[in-house]
């Protein structure tokens, strides 16, 4: 039995407060986030990682992240190209947006043959998190159409510096996922939960309810699902600058046609990320709380 692989959306590798934040050092001995979820897949049983980044950062990235750990698992890297489509599409030349999340995926096509988890290089998403889904994708073996994700209630999601944009997700008594709806501008409002909506009022969301934060467990038939359906999503978007072909849009078509069912599974770890430059401070005590706890050693790599 192969053993599941990491895939890590590094592409765009640029901040909302300057800097490549993926390779910003949050815990001690320069650990980065990107750190702490190569230490924590490999205890839970990954045998591969795989990112995907700009091309352009390549060498700084292999240097300053990819050297740190590639003597403990092995590591691939793929390019996100807005050139990358399918054959008889052709990018608008004043495009200089990538195409988005499932684009991303897209590129790994080629290199991942086995059950495979999906994650954003800038959040932290916990040992539990890690444990949980690396579980799911070793019984996926073999199988088709049966993806999973780790949601994360809402209230483990906020940030105390302004508002978050997360996927609501609506679950049937299986634990099957039915829709992601996005909410745009959730916010701690005294002890309740709320989204501020477009024509004013505000939207109350229990403080279980769980988001998706983008921690997704397929198998490599999901390549060829999205490779097809991202045919489709040129038809009507190829000349468009700003259009994107996000993960949330091809499970939810997959889901909708019954393609396919995604199993959301719980988890108790807390996730956190750096959506404000005064996050990081929030981070940083986070990741030292958590090393006080015994959760990780002060130096991941020695």
């Amino acid at each position: 039995m192969s053993k599941p692989t990491l895939y890590v959306m590094a592409a765009g590798m640029g901040s909302r407060y300057g800097g490549l934040k993926q390779m910003d050092p949050l815990g001690p001995n320069g650990a980065t986030i990107i750190d702490y979820s190569i230490y924590d897949a490999i205890r839970a049983g990954f045998g591969k990682v795989v990112f995907v980044i700009r091309r352009d950062f390549e060498q700084d990235f292999r240097e300053i992240v990819i050297s740190k750990f590639e003597h403990k698992i092995p590591v691939e890297v793929v390019f996100q190209d807005l050139n990358a489509l399918p054959e008889g599409f052709r990018v608008n030349p004043e495009r200089v947006k990538p195409w988005g999340t499932n684009h991303a995926v897209l590129m790994g096509r080629g290199v991942v043959n086995e059950p495979f988890a999906v994650i954003n290089g800038d959040d932290f998403y916990g040992r539990d998190a890690f444990r949980v889904l690396g579980e799911a994708l070793q019984k996926m073996q073999g199988s088709k159409g049966r993806y999973c994700m780790v949601g994360f209630p809402v209230r483990n999601t906020l940030s105390e510096q302004g508002t978050v944009s997360r996927g609501v997700c609506t679950t049937d008594a299986q634990s099957h996922l039915k829709s992601i709806v996005e909410h745009t501008k959730l916010h701690a409002q005294g002890d309740a939960i709320v989204n501020d909506n477009e024509d004013g009022s505000q939207t109350q969301v229990p403080a279980d309810t769980l988001v998706s934060m983008n921690m997704w467990g397929f198998t490599p038939d999901y390549f060829e699902y999205s490779y097809e359906f991202f045919k489709e999503f040129l038809k009507t978007n190829e000349k468009s600058l700003k259009a994107e072909f996000y993960i949330p849009t091809m499970v939810d078509h997959l889901i909708k046609t019954r393609q396919a069912s995604v199993e959301v599974l719980g988890t108790t770890s807390k996730w956190f990320g750096v959506t404000y430059a005064d996050d990081k401070d929030y981070v940083k005590a986070s990741l030292s709380a958590l090393i006080d706890a015994g959760e990780y050693p002060e130096n991941l790599w020695a």
